[in-house]
């Protein structure tokens, strides 16, 4: 895929992909055990960062740019709303207490799984606990991998687009539409009249219709 793109990728960012590659493709997935498989996760972050930081800081800021912030932010949206789903319906085992030593751990692995455990520390100053996690990760806009903040930044560069292009279309409107509703949510209103799950399906489906709607509006 990098080499289809090659010409939009500056040098640092072709090489943080070619040093990633050798060192990745030496785990053989079928013989994984569970400390292989938390080394591999970890060199997949440490890969990815490496990326991430090469394109910010070595990338003209043109549409090119805006597009691959564009699709950053809405598979991190798309991811954080997955995890923070799957711990709270799936994880738990119903023999096990909520609230209990499993729960703890698990949430502490959901926080850490998105690089979020300080900052929840800092942010809350408490015990975990599940409604404060899901504020973290949903609504705090200082999270860079929350709903709220992935929604200011999308919008901030569909904007950029329009301008780069000189029009706006539904893919600006629907960015809008949803950070809006995220702006004016509150932790405990999606508790208790919509439920956490309702309100994340909702919300990965309406993440998957703006990136039709992108796609649509710029790549058809």
């Amino acid at each position: 895929n990098a080499r289809s793109v090659r010409g939009a990728l500056t040098t640092e960012m072709w090489e943080a992909m070619n040093a990633a590659w050798p060192e990745l493709k030496r785990y053989d997935g079928r013989a994984m055990d569970r400390t292989a498989l938390n080394d591999f996760l970890y060199r997949v972050k440490e890969a990815c960062l490496r990326f991430d930081g090469s394109a910010y800081r070595t990338m003209l800021r043109n549409d090119v740019y805006f597009f691959s912030r564009i699709g950053v932010y809405l598979e991190r949206a798309d991811n954080t709303a997955r995890i923070l789903d799957v711990k709270y319906h799936v994880l738990l085992p119903e023999t096990v207490s909520v609230g209990g030593g499993l729960d703890y751990f698990q949430w502490a692995s959901i926080l850490r799984s998105v690089s979020a455990l300080t900052a929840y520390r800092w942010v809350y100053r408490q015990s975990l606990k599940p409604w404060l996690i899901a504020d973290l990760l949903v609504l705090n806009e200082q999270m860079p991998r929350s709903l709220a903040s992935c929604y200011e930044n999308l919008s901030a560069f569909l904007d950029e687009l329009s301008i780069a292009y000189g029009r706006q279309g539904a893919a600006q409107r629907t960015a809008r539409s949803i950070r809006t509703r995220l702006q004016n949510a509150s932790i405990s209103d999606i508790f208790q009249k919509k439920g956490l799950h309702e309100f994340l399906s909702e919300f990965i489906a309406d993440n998957g219709r703006l990136g039709a709607a992108i796609a649509e509006q710029y790549l058809t």
